[in-house]
């Protein structure tokens, strides 16, 4: 799932208003505009979350093993009345890799100051708590956090995974993507040329070179920084614009972790 705030032409999570697009995906294997195929095991504290419809279970948004039995992903994603699974150690939606981890959610903690009417205000992120807990191995790791406050500079390199869409509407592929989304700084990203003041000071927005981006499926999926040598989770996916996921000036959206770091110790 993804939101679609000024990113997309539609709205997929039926909550959010005609400018604001989450980037969730409902019955559908998507992935990342532009992206390529990442390679087997390169992000092992991505999740697919999915949700339960009959006897299925669909793929709808990302999320970030942070504990061994703790998901964080964004509250658009688990809003709403669903049974919900999270597979860890995933690669192809499609098959069996054979190193699948499959737990279902047995608690969900959303931010209380999340508004699903307004997706702008922030507060876009949730922890959900597991069942039982990961096995941790070579391809299922916790997520590094980055410090509480630390604020990316612009065009700091960082890449976006997950199984969003490859295109506005466009095709639906089953294994993980990657792509790379710098850094907008957020005295940017605030002007008008961009996002203006739907940006706040706790999203961090990356990309808007209109060829790179998160698209629907990959909300609650990571934003990867690497800092000092390892990858830390500076964003979670939030949302894009209406007029497309990869709108040039129209960088995607995340809620930015660092600002975060005491309610998700709060809630683990």
């Amino acid at each position: 799932m993804l939101t679609f705030l000024l990113l997309s032409a539609f709205v997929l999570s039926g909550h959010c208003n005609d400018k604001i697009r989450y980037i969730e995906d409902i019955e559908d294997n998507a992935r990342v505009v532009g992206g390529s195929n990442a390679a087997r095991n390169a992000w092992p504290w991505q999740v697919s979350l999915q949700y339960r419809s009959g006897t299925n279970w669909y793929h709808t948004c990302g999320g970030s093993l942070i504990r061994i039995n703790r998901v964080m992903t964004a509250a658009h994603c688990v809003d709403r009345t669903n049974t919900y699974r999270v597979v860890l150690g995933e690669h192809n939606l499609s098959q069996n890799d054979g190193t699948e981890q499959v737990i279902s959610v047995s608690g969900i903690r959303i931010h209380s100051g999340w508004n699903s009417n307004n997706v702008a205000a922030g507060y876009d992120i949730a922890i959900l708590h597991l069942a039982s807990s990961a096995t941790i191995n070579s391809y299922v790791k916790l997520a590094t956090l980055p410090a509480n406050g630390a604020v990316l500079a612009n065009n700091y390199n960082c890449i976006i995974s997950g199984w969003g869409r490859t295109s506005t509407g466009g095709s639906l592929p089953s294994i993980l993507q990657q792509a790379p989304l710098p850094i907008v700084a957020h005295s940017t990203c605030s002007t008008s040329s961009y996002w203006g003041s739907t940006v706040k000071t706790t999203m961090v927005c990356a990309g808007g070179n209109g060829v790179q981006a998160g698209c629907n499926g990959d909300s609650g999926g990571p934003l990867n920084c690497a800092v000092n040598g390892v990858y830390q989770v500076h964003g979670v996916t939030s949302f894009v614009s209406s007029l497309g996921c990869n709108a040039y000036l129209k960088p995607t959206v995340f809620t930015r972790v660092s600002a975060y770091i005491s309610w998700i110790n709060s809630n683990l």
